[in-house]
């Protein structure tokens, strides 16, 4: 069984002066939520995600040799630009991954990320960014420790990512992602995200992700806040077997291809995310009145035509209506029609499920 200091390395075999990689990173969507967190970055309760395909950061690492070793050095560049308010999160980010990357400090590093979908758009990217970082850091270590095998790289780029920003270890590589423990789900752990190891039904092949941007603006709650309000919440325990509960049930579903059953929990775990928001103290409501006349709208349209669209939510107010390729041309035709009156400036972003972080350049 893993531990965290299995990712602590042993003394480098080789030296690099300079350098740069590019990867990019995808966001996904939680389909069993994790909220609720204890110390560094453990989730209270296991999750499950479809990784996303389109919506991604891209992030190029250059990396040069520095004389002094006493402090961290970067410059973080948001498309391109100085984009200094972000530079707190990588300072601690640094300081939490330090023992696990010694050569942290031997190097400048200039980030220069940008992502693929709209700014400000009411998408958290610090999942796919933090995943788009650590990639790069992790091909930098594997440079200077040529021995390190696939696997380990992998593991030990989700377990970085995690640390950066919980639900970025489920961005790393698989298109569902398993991040917890799980008595039934082999090889899962609370320290890095794992592909779901079990069949998946052919139903579930492609699936589609259609994001609604019902609000753009900045969350009244930020995420780590709403996760430390679970911490005293009156429904917590019930909420961590609830998860355990869903994804077991979740198993059996991917395998059979149930849809009816899938649309079930997955609608299920949105609204309970944000009961447990509803009902902490303090308590904070994120959906706006667009997201439930959604809601609404896709009930309506799935009883009436029994087309198997449904709807999940993040921490925010957006929503993902996902559905199988199969009824994609009649699920976007519904959204044109009757949805994207909802959505602020029409503005919505097709996607679907893709396969993880990938490799775009090696200097």
């Amino acid at each position: 069984m893993f531990t965290a200091n299995d990712f602590i390395p042993t003394p480098y075999s080789k030296s690099l002066k300079k350098g740069s990689f590019q990867w990019s990173s995808p966001s996904n969507i939680a389909l069993v939520k994790y909220w609720g967190k204890k110390n560094d970055q453990i989730p209270a309760n296991p999750s499950v995600s479809f990784t996303l395909n389109n919506c991604k950061t891209m992030t190029t690492l250059a990396f040069a040799k520095k004389v002094n070793r006493d402090d961290f050095s970067f410059d973080l560049l948001f498309e391109g630009k100085s984009k200094e308010d972000f530079n707190p999160k990588i300072q601690q980010f640094f300081e939490r991954i330090f023992i696990y990357l010694p050569f942290l400090k031997d190097y400048h590093f200039t980030i220069d990320t940008r992502n693929t979908f709209p700014h400000s758009s009411g998408i958290a990217s610090s999942a796919s960014g933090m995943a788009a970082l650590s990639m790069n850091l992790m091909s930098l270590e594997k440079a200077i420790n040529p021995e390190m095998d696939e696997d380990y790289f992998y593991q030990k780029a989700s377990f970085l990512a995690r640390l950066g920003s919980g639900s970025a270890c489920r961005s790393v590589k698989g298109k569902v992602v398993v991040w917890g423990k799980h008595e039934n789900i082999s090889g899962s752990s609370d320290l890095f995200g794992v592909a779901f190891p079990n069949k998946i039904h052919e139903n579930f092949n492609n699936f589609q992700d259609t994001i609604l941007l019902v609000d753009k603006g900045e969350k009244q709650v930020s995420s780590s806040l709403g996760h430390n309000l679970m911490i005293n919440h009156p429904f917590a325990e019930r909420r961590f077997t609830q998860a355990h509960e869903n994804l077991d049930q979740l198993i059996s579903v991917f395998e059979s291809g149930n849809l009816d059953e899938f649309i079930k929990i997955v609608e299920s775990e949105a609204l309970t995310l944000h009961a447990m928001m509803m009902t902490s103290m303090r308590y904070f409501i994120l959906m706006k009145p667009n997201t439930l006349e959604i809601i609404d709208a896709i009930w309506k349209y799935r009883k009436e035509t029994k087309i198997p669209v449904c709807f999940t939510l993040d921490a925010g107010a957006n929503v993902h209506v996902l559905y199988p390729e199969n009824v994609k041309e009649n699920v976007l035709q519904f959204i044109k029609n009757e949805l994207v009156g909802y959505c602020q400036n029409g503005q919505y972003i097709c996607d679907e499920i893709g396969n993880g972080s990938q490799l775009i350049i090696d200097n």
